[in-house]
This record gives structure tokens, C-alpha cells and sequence, in this order.
């Protein structure tokens, strides 16, 4: 049977520290034979945090046979290289065998990557960009207070790790949340890549976390009583500063236990070959077994132990759709915040724990969450001017059955992001971005304010959807889909105020029982002279521009494509059939619908008179009717660029 550590003890007992120095050279070997087998890894790190690994295993509320149990505490690896440390632990306490590990390890289609993933049983999170792991395991601690759960959430990190900027900004919402069920445990080898940390960029770890309000808990990675009595005053509350979250600095020694490897930065990310793993067995007193292992490395590549995506997705009461009359003249933005309003009524119930979250970043009256902060006080999380950790937190806490809204301008939510993002699409997460502010339609505020990129960034993940409604009532029903469908999705709108585009008879095209769905374009007019294509905040210009050819006696058709990703493939062959086609977009023109639109055609070998109308270069600080008619966007310059296509 498995070591079971409690915490109810005071300190280890000598029989528990024995077994787990016996664990240690069964999982050195471990980590030893993988990495030289693999020829690749870091054995490094790997064997400075392995002392804390065991007891931290050995105490935290767990179900080895049952993985993904709700009761667990959670384990997140920031330092996601040291996965020979974590896999041999793991093996250790019987996730898996041993076999599986060391059959598998780095090997293409195994269930063993080289750093950590979720794939691995006992894995939460798959890391690897150093910097992002603190902001996950925040976000995990913050759901389980908006869920009243008592787990907690245990963050390892490296001491290199601290200079990272983001780690700064998951520190001061921490203390700020008093997420006292989070530790976070940063392996102080003073090593890495490069050489020391005091050579690389010296960062005071200490200091850092006590400034932030942490309680800072000093201690020896090496000893495993001492270490223990750590984690469990952190894990207890037995802190000076309670109801705060708590950093265990333990000292380490890079490589502990392998003299010759011992404290030499090369052993961060270099392996042993064989002659060197046969010096560091001996040491360690066990057999060499690298010929035997190298030999069942030659079988088939196994996936059994994989675990498949665990995600449970709350039930969410979509509520009544708002309809915005003909007469209406409002922006996207706030009917987002009425549709999150509505959305919140209907689900986060008074004496009920939250289920739909939202968090901003110091713009809650710009991006209109003001309505579902005041009704649901417990389920909005203000961050600050710190988007880089708000959008990490989101994604873990959208993996913990909760919806998670996360707002700001669109080049924050996108450009500024972007790796973070790709973390989360990675991890599989649930996150609900509604950047407002998108595109020229910022106007004033200027370039570096306009986000023109955000369709060509979002098509670069493989598991988020982009929508981008073009009026009111179109954004309420699409905000609606995003809070009761899983899945990442990303909806985009512009600043301006605008009416409600409209059906022939004059109703709102997209209000009363108009149902919002993924994948399907909406042919708000029909025409049998070509077809202009278009989305977002930039429609009003082309169903003006669509009545200035009528006029002309021209019949356009005008197909929208609120949804980009997926997008509506068959609509854009039957508008290629129909004749010209003109793509108009408030985004770049090289890497937006346009360009979408193109590769479909092209994909399937239709040809058609066709022109991209978009962004060009960056635009100025101005009114955006202005900046749209400097780029051929106003219904001028769409008339013009449609005529050009039936000469």
C-alpha cells in the first residue's frame, strides 16, 4: 500500500522517513533511466524537487485509482520540465506502473510528453512556457472559494521562474483574494540554463511574495521532515498572516543525490549517457537495468494510460432573448452586458453558489459587466491592469464547471495574450472572451488601441470559436450561445452606437425567434448580381452601401458571417455561384474574412470575381466614419469596390 502522510501529525515519524528515502532511490532511478533513455529530458530539477514531490504526494487528499476525483487537491506543475520527477512520483503511488512511464517517456503518441500534460493520471494542467503555472493554480484556488470547496491548490515552481513579470501579477491578486487554499512551493536550486540565478537575473524570491502579502516560509527541500512541518503549517493555516496564501521557499541542490551531477547548471536539461547513468546507479546501489529498458522501448508505443478530457460543463439556463426594436440605437457592448445581466438572473442564484464568472481587467464600465458585478458580487473578479494572469486564471477556473467571461479591448484580449491563450486552447478550457472595442471602430483612441488582428491570431488555435455579431440583438443571442455551449470562443465588437439592421420589412433581422447558430451565414438580402460578405462592427456601412445599389438598380446580396470560426462553407460556394464576391471587414485584409473566404474558394476550385475590402495600414486617431473612409470601408468606397467587380 501507498505511503498515506497526515497532517493531523506534527512531524514525520522515523519509519515514514525511511520509506520515503526508499521511495527517493527507486524514484532517482527513475528519473535517471528515463531521461538517458529518452536522450532527452531534465534530470536536474527533476531529482531537487523529488524529497518534496514524495511528501507532497503522500499528504494531499487524493484518489490514485480515480484520477480525476472531485475531492482531490489540486497539484500544479509550473516547472512543467521536471515531468521525469513528477512521472516517477506518480508511478510511485500507483497512477500508473512503471513500465508505462519508462516505456513511454518522450516517445511520439505515449502517454508521457516530455513536460507535463493532462494526459498523465494525477496531471492537472499542461505547462511548459515557464510564468503561467501561478495564475493557473490562482484561478483553480478561486473557484473553488466561489464553489464554498475546501481543496486546496498546490503550485510548484522554479527559483529561474521568478522573472517573469507575470508571476508578479498572479501574486497581488492572490493576496488580494486571500486565497489561503493556495501554496505554492518554489524549488530554490539557484540554478538554470545559463548558470546562476544571481548571474542570469537575481530576483529576491522572498521578497517578492512577503511585499505582496503572502505569508514566506523558508525551509530544506532535502530534509523531508522539515519540509513537511512546512506544508502542513501552510496547508493547516498555521501562518502568521491567516487568511493569506502561503510561498515555501525550500532550499534545493540541483541534482541532490548524484555527487558528480550535484549543483552544475549543465544537469538542468542534459541527460546521462549510458557510462554516466552506469556511475550514477552504482551510486545510487541499483541495478543497471539500461540495456533491458532500451529493448522494451523497441515495442509498440502504448496509450493506455491516457486520460481522456475529464471536463463536466455546468447546465446553463439561457434565458429570453432581448429583442432591440427598429427604433433602438445602442452599441454591442452594452447589450453584452445586458445579455451577461440576463445570463446571471437566470443562474447564479441567491444563496447558490455562482456558476457564470466574469473578470475584467480595470474596465468594467467600458466593457459593461457593471450589471452582473452588482448582482453577482461573488462570482466577479476585478484583476487590475493584468491581463496576462486574468486570461491564464480564467481558463483554469473555466475547468472547474464554472463559466468564465473574460472582458476587455480586443488588442488586450488578443495581441496582448496571445501565448496565453494558446495555453489555455491547449489545456482545453472554457473561455468566454468578449473583447469589446475591436477594429477602427475605436476611432480616437488611436492604433495602438485598434485591434486589427484579432480573426487572423484566433485562426492560429485549434479549439477556439470566433464570432463576430454586427448588430445588438445578434450579440445578445450570441452571448447567450457561448454561456451554454463548452468550448472556447472568442466574440469580438467594435465601440460605436448603431441601429439594428434590419429584414426587408423593415423588422430587426435578428431579433424576436432569429436563433443564433454556429457555422451558418445569414442572407439578410438576396441579389442575383454578387454578393458582398461581411461581419462585425462594419454591416452598417454595407447595408447602406447595399440600398445606394439598389437605388442604382443593382441587386446585391448581402451574406453575414457573424460566425468566422466555423464558418459557413456552403453559403460561400453558393455566393460564388451567384457571381462577384466582396469581402468587407473592420480587420486586416490579408488575414480576416477575406482571406477565409478566398481559401474556401480556392480549396474547392471555384473561381469568381472577387475583391477583399479591409484594413491596410493602421489607422489614424479620428472619428471611424472617417477612418473607414480612408480605407474604402464607408458605403462609398463598398459601392465603389462592388461596380469595380461587374465591369
Amino acid at each position: 500500500m501507498a505511503l498515506q502522510l497526515n497532517f493531523n501529525n506534527a512531524e514525520l515519524s522515523a519509519d515514514e522517513v525511511a520509506t520515503l528515502a526508499d521511495m527517493r532511490t527507486r524514484c532517482a532511478r527513475r528519473i535517471l533511466l528515463s531521461t538517458s533513455l529518452a536522450a532527452s529530458g531534465h534530470p536536474g530539477g527533476s531529482l531537487s524537487t523529488l524529497d518534496m514531490l514524495l511528501v507532497t504526494y503522500g499528504a494531499i487528499q487524493k484518489d490514485s485509482n480515480n484520477s480525476c476525483w472531485d475531492g482531490r487537491d489540486r497539484v500544479v506543475m509550473s516547472i512543467g520540465h521536471v515531468s521525469p520527477g513528477v512521472y516517477s512520483v506518480l508511478s510511485e503511488y500507483g497512477y500508473f506502473s512503471e513500465d508505462d512511464f519508462l516505456s513511454g517517456f518522450r516517445r511520439a503518441g505515449s502517454g508521457f510528453p516530455g513536460h507535463v500534460e493532462r494526459i498523465v493520471p494525477g496531471v492537472e494542467w499542461d505547462t511548459g512556457n515557464l510564468g503561467q503555472g501561478l495564475s493557473t493554480a490562482v484561478g483553480m484556488a478561486q473557484a473553488f472559494k466561489a464553489k464554498g470547496l475546501e481543496q486546496k491548490v498546490i503550485c510548484y515552481m522554479g527559483d529561474g521562474e521568478q522573472q517573469k513579470g507575470q508571476i508578479a501579477e498572479a501574486m497581488r491578486y492572490g493576496n488580494k483574494y486571500n486565497l489561503d487554499n493556495l501554496i505554492v512551493i518554489v524549488d530554490r536550486n539557484g540554478l538554470q540554463i545559463c548558470g546562476t540565478t544571481a548571474e542570469v537575473m537575481d530576483v529576491d524570491v522572498a521578497g517578492l511574495f512577503e511585499v505582496s502579502g503572502w505569508n514566506v516560509l523558508k525551509t530544506d527541500a532535502h530534509d523531508t521532515n522539515k519540509f513537511y512541518q512546512s506544508l502542513r503549517a501552510a496547508y493547516t493555516g498555521q501562518v502568521e498572516k491567516v487568511g493569506k496564501p502561503t510561498m515555501i521557499e525550500a532550499q534545493s541542490v540541483m541534482a541532490k543525490g548524484i555527487s558528480f551531477m550535484e549543483g552544475q547548471a549543465k544537469y538542468h536539461g542534459s541527460p546521462l549517457n549510458p557510462e554516466q547513468l552506469a556511475e550514477a546507479l552504482t551510486e545510487l546501489g541499483v541495478e543497471n537495468d539500461f540495456a533491458t529498458w532500451v529493448e522494451k522501448r523497441k515495442a509498440p508505443v502504448s496509450s493506455a494510460t491516457k486520460v481522456k478530457n475529464q471536463l463536466r460543463y455546468p447546465a446553463i439556463i439561457a434565458g429570453d432573448p432581448i429583442t432591440y426594436d427598429n427604433k433602438t440605437i445602442t452599441d454591442c457592448r452594452s447589450a453584452y452586458g445586458n445579455a451577461l445581466y440576463s445570463l446571471a438572473q437566470a443562474n447564479n442564484i441567491e444563496g447558490e453558489a455562482v456558476k457564470i464568472t466574469g473578470i475584467s481587467c480595470d474596465l468594467e464600465g467600458s466593457v459593461k459587466m457593471g450589471d452582473f458585478h452588482k448582482h453577482s458580487p461573488t462570482g466577479y473578479f476585478e484583476a487590475g491592469i493584468q491581463e496576462h494572469h486574468a486570461v491564464s486564471m480564467a481558463g483554469a477556473l473555466s475547468r472547474e464547471e464554472l463559466v468564465c467571461f473574460f472582458s476587455t479591448f480586443g488588442v488586450f484580449a488578443v495581441s496582448e495574450v496571445y501565448n496565453q491563450n494558446r495555453i489555455n486552447d491547449i489545456n482545453e478550457t472554457n473561455v468566454k472572451i468578449v473583447a469589446t472595442h475591436c477594429g477602427l471602430d475605436v476611432g480616437e483612441d488611436g492604433p495602438t488601441h485598434q485591434g486589427i488582428d484579432y480573426i487572423g491570431l484566433m485562426r492560429n488555435y485549434f479549439r477556439f470559436s470566433v464570432y463576430l455579431p454586427v448588430d445588438p440583438n445578434q450579440t445578445d443571442r450570441v452571448v447567450r450561445h457561448a454561456a451554454v455551449q463548452s468550448g472556447n470562443c472568442f466574440v469580438g465588437m467594435g465601440r460605436s452606437k448603431m441601429g439594428m439592421v434590419l429584414a426587408e420589412d423593415g423588422s430587426p433581422f435578428f431579433g424576436g425567434e432569429y436563433v443564433f447558430v454556429p457555422g451558418k451565414g445569414d442572407w439578410v438580402r438576396q441579389g442575383s448580381k454578387g454578393t458582398i460578405i461581411t461581419c462585425g462592427a462594419v454591416t452598417p456601412s454595407v447595408m447602406e452601401a447595399h440600398q445606394k445599389l439598389a437605388d442604382e438598380g443593382i441587386d446585391a446580396a448581402v451574406l453575414v458571417m457573424a460566425s468566422v470560426m466555423p464558418i459557413d462553407e456552403e453559403a460561400v460556394l453558393q455566393a460564388a455561384q451567384n457571381g462577384p464576391i466582396l469581402t468587407v471587414e473592420d480587420h486586416h485584409v490579408d488575414t480576416g474574412l477575406g482571406a477565409i473566404v478566398a481559401t474556401i474558394m480556392a480549396d474547392n476550385g471555384v473561381t469568381t470575381p472577387f475583391k477583399r475590402s479591409g484594413v491596410v495600414h493602421y489607422g489614424a486617431s479620428g472619428k471611424p466614419a472617417d477612418l473607414y473612409a480612408a480605407q474604402g470601408l464607408d458605403s462609398a468606397g463598398i459601392c465603389a469596390n462592388f461596380k469595380a467587380l461587374l465591369t
